[in-house]
């Protein structure tokens, strides 16, 4: 029940900056993608199912105030946390490098899909336009937060774990 009540308070919190703070801080109107770096650092950090169910919850949440058709978000950050959950069994806590191969890709799926889905199919065939002006410029700020961000949400798993190993200890 404490992983779950803190991982909602860490997409709730994300969720905030994302929309909020980091909306502020844009360059060019572009902003870092928070919930990218929430799922995917969960996703490999505890698997296929956790990082499905965070993927869909941070995508719900981002759907209930933004999105323009109630499961888009959802379904994307789902299969994001989804996808960098089957790199569970290579993700070793000190290693920076997997996830930040595995964020970058995550938000190169999220910027392709959201392009697919919401402007292709609306007859708007810009992409090297959009992959200029949006995808790159949001992938390298992503990355650039996701360095501070990633060693936060590696020590709260790791301080979870703990309390869970500790719980299941008491039991046995």
């Amino acid at each position: 029940m404490r992983r779950k009540i803190t991982i909602f308070v860490i997409i709730y919190i994300c969720f905030l900056l994302q929309t909020t703070l980091f909306q502020a801080l844009a360059m060019a109107s572009i902003a870092p993608n928070l919930l990218v770096v929430v799922v995917s650092s969960f996703g490999f950090m505890r698997g296929k199912g956790e990082g499905m169910c965070i993927g869909f919850f941070a995508g719900l949440v981002f759907d209930i105030f933004y999105g323009t058709i109630l499961g888009f978000y959802a379904l994307v950050y789902m299969y994001i946390g989804y996808c960098n959950g089957m790199f569970r069994k290579f993700f070793f806590p000190d290693d920076i490098k997997l996830p930040m191969l595995l964020i970058a890709g995550s938000d190169i799926v999220y910027n392709v899909a959201v392009y697919i889905l919401k402007f292709v199919f609306r007859g708007q065939f810009h992409i090297i336009y959009y992959l200029l002006h949006i995808i790159i410029p949001e992938l390298v700020y992503t990355l650039l937060v996701m360095i501070l961000l990633y060693p936060i949400l590696l020590k709260v798993n790791q301080k979870l774990e703990k309390n869970e190993k500790r719980s299941a200890a008491k039991f046995v």
